[in-house]
């Protein structure tokens, strides 16, 4: 089982100064801490062409490369197409066939003025968001690669990243990353209600200590626009018992009240909890499907129509260093978890769940 640990030297640090969060960052973290669907959300908060570039950075899509535009616009053909077929929709020319794809995040997050093309171009993008998914599942089954060496290409790229982390001075201690053993996969598997039809998510699991709780929100905004695309946070899977919503509201800047902001979206997400955890355990976890690049498609294949990407199920664990400590005293400690987790499958096997 391959493991990486990468210990960072924080003498090495820059300071970072930039604290201040923009509108869209703070709904991209409320989305990785609360566990819910982009399918959802009603308006986006991008500014500009530079902040959409950098999101679908995330998404490993470059405007600037010929094959990428085209792979865009055939997910916004097959979007509109079936609005226009099964929902009966009909669109203004300018959103049916705009100049720019990109045109659609800018005016999905329009305020004020014509509301009709800020909600039609939120219904697009949302298709969108689900085609691509689908087809990079498709890609992904059409494919001789393994699971493990796709692993590998994640676990590569993800090091690279924490190692930019680093670079810009975001105040990382460590990064701990590990796939979960064939035994540990087994016994997720039994003691789990629905062992038969059970999706393991963490078998790629990467834990980010920080030197202190302030430091999360950095990491945190790192994380949503740089590392993954936050609109593929897995929904219902997510727990925080760490971070304090107060702390991100003081994050925004002082205009953002003007900007409408709903503040009753929670931030402390029970969905994703582990059951065999003490009680006293603090994480941020959230399960995102995490895009990598095929070396090679198949050969059948026109990258406009699969694309050349597919995703991997990663689970990304957040806490501060102090806290990291106190989860490893009492009844959090990891060895009482394990024992927890086995006296169930255990009893489970034995007894049946329920029964004592």
């Amino acid at each position: 089982m391959r493991r990486d640990i990468l210990e960072l030297d924080t003498s090495l640090n820059r300071q970072v100064t930039d604290r201040e969060l923009s509108l869209h960052d703070v709904e991209a973290i409320r989305l990785l801490l609360s566990g819910s669907s982009v399918v959802d959300w009603q308006r986006l908060a991008f500014t500009d062409y530079s902040e959409v570039d950098r999101y679908l950075a995330t998404l490993l899509l470059d405007m600037n490369r010929g094959e990428d535009r085209e792979r865009v616009r055939y997910v916004f053909n097959e979007s509109v197409a079936y609005l226009e077929e099964q929902i009966q929709l009909r669109f203004p020319k300018d959103i049916r066939d705009p100049a720019d794809v990109r045109d659609l995040f800018i005016w999905a997050s329009s305020r004020g003025g014509f509301r009709r093309r800020q909600i039609l171009s939120c219904v697009i993008l949302k298709l969108m968001h689900v085609i691509q998914h689908m087809e990079a599942a498709d890609l992904r089954f059409q494919t001789a690669i393994s699971e493990a060496a796709l692993f590998d290409l994640a676990e590569d790229r993800i090091l690279n990243q924490a190692r930019d982390m680093q670079d810009r001075g975001l105040p990382i201690v460590a990064l701990y990353g590990s796939r979960k053993s064939r035994s540990s996969v087994i016994t997720k598997l039994i003691a789990k209600r629905e062992n038969l039809a059970a999706t393991i998510f963490d078998k790629l699991r990467y834990r980010i200590i920080v030197e202190k709780h302030e430091d999360l929100l950095p990491v945190l905004k790192f994380l949503t626009t740089q590392v993954l695309p936050f609109n593929y946070t897995i929904p219902g899977q997510s727990h925080n018992n760490l971070l304090d919503p107060d702390t991100l509201w003081q994050a925004l800047p002082p205009d953002a009240s003007a900007q409408r902001v709903d503040r009753s979206m929670p931030l402390t997400a029970e969905s994703g909890k582990n059951e065999f955890s003490g009680s006293n355990y603090r994480m941020i976890n959230f399960i995102a499907d995490y895009p990598v690049i095929l070396p090679e498609t198949p050969a059948d294949s026109f990258s406009f129509e699969l694309g050349r990407i597919v995703f991997l199920m990663v689970e990304f664990q957040l806490v501060d260093e102090e806290t990291a400590r106190l989860n490893e005293e009492g009844e959090s400690a990891h060895s009482l978890y394990k024992d927890r987790q086995y006296e169930e499958v255990s009893r489970r096997l034995k007894r049946g769940r329920g029964r004592r």
